[in-house]
């Protein structure tokens, strides 16, 4: 059997692995799927169609999978998907997708999510994050495996984040935040590039080289973004260890609209 504290209130339509255990006064409603291993905490809220993977940790006074705070959602059944082995610390609030997207918001796997952090409708968060406290993302925000946001971190809508990138402290990110990049500022401006980060990662000498000499040619040389994109397609010609990072950059680049940009 489930550990249910006897002032939780679960739905019968609830489907909770025997292996979940719930705190009191938290309240499960009926289209919830829990997975194995998943501990939730007191006075949680999971409502919606709202689904949880195994080993995740959720805090008490969390709410995931109220409706979108979108004034054109209309009661259509979208999701909360989350993935494995997630922390989700106090006072979060994931909101399920809306039917003006994909109708699915999806946290991945291995994320670390501290207090007071805003998922709204549509997001899609990979795998391996940090968001620190107050993290905030607006409605229909890519994030890609490996970053990290800074606390207070705001986050405009249909915004992009790439992989291993960092924000600092109260950073607003208005524009596409391009893979390995760090920044700072309000808006968010370009510094370097997440080197430590990716060291620590496993990235070799020859890959960060290849790092560099993409930030170089992004941020360093006064090249136009269509150019820029052409000097960093040649640098895996002569390394081929470089070549997944030169095609993530790339297919990110190519998915940037010329209304919003990137972080420069």
């Amino acid at each position: 059997m489930s550990a249910i504290h006897p002032t939780a209130i679960v739905d019968p339509g609830a489907e909770l692995d025997s292996n979940v255990s719930v705190g009191p006064y938290s309240l499960i409603g009926p289209h919830v799927k829990i997975g194995a291993g998943t501990t939730v905490g007191p006075h949680v809220v999971i409502e919606g169609h709202t689904t949880i993977g195994c080993d995740n940790r959720i805090f008490q006074f969390t709410s995931l999978g109220a409706i979108p705070q979108d004034k054109k959602y209309a009661g259509e059944p979208c999701e909360l998907v989350i993935g494995d082995r997630n922390t989700i610390r106090e006072f979060c609030s994931f909101n399920i997708g809306s039917p003006g997207d994909a109708g699915v918001t999806r946290l991945g796997d291995d994320n670390w999510i501290m207090a007071y952090v805003h998922l709204a409708h549509d997001c899609q968060v990979g795998n391996h994050t940090i968001f620190a406290n107050n993290a905030t993302l607006a409605g229909h925000v890519h994030v890609g495996d490996w970053a990290i946001l800074g606390g207070f971190t705001g986050v405009h809508q249909f915004v992009r984040i790439g992989a291993h990138c960092m924000t600092a402290i109260s950073s607003v990110l208005l524009a596409d935040l391009p893979p390995f990049v760090m920044c700072q500022g309000q808006p968010a401006s370009a510094r370097s590039m997440n080197y430590e980060g990716l060291r620590r990662r496993g990235f070799s000498p020859e890959r960060l080289a290849g790092v560099k000499a993409m930030h170089k040619a992004l941020y360093r040389e006064d090249l136009t973004l269509q150019a820029a994109r052409e000097r960093i397609a040649e640098l895996d010609k002569s390394e081929p260890q470089r070549t997944p990072d030169v095609q993530m950059m790339l297919s990110f680049l190519d998915q940037v609209s010329a209304q919003r940009g990137i972080v420069r």
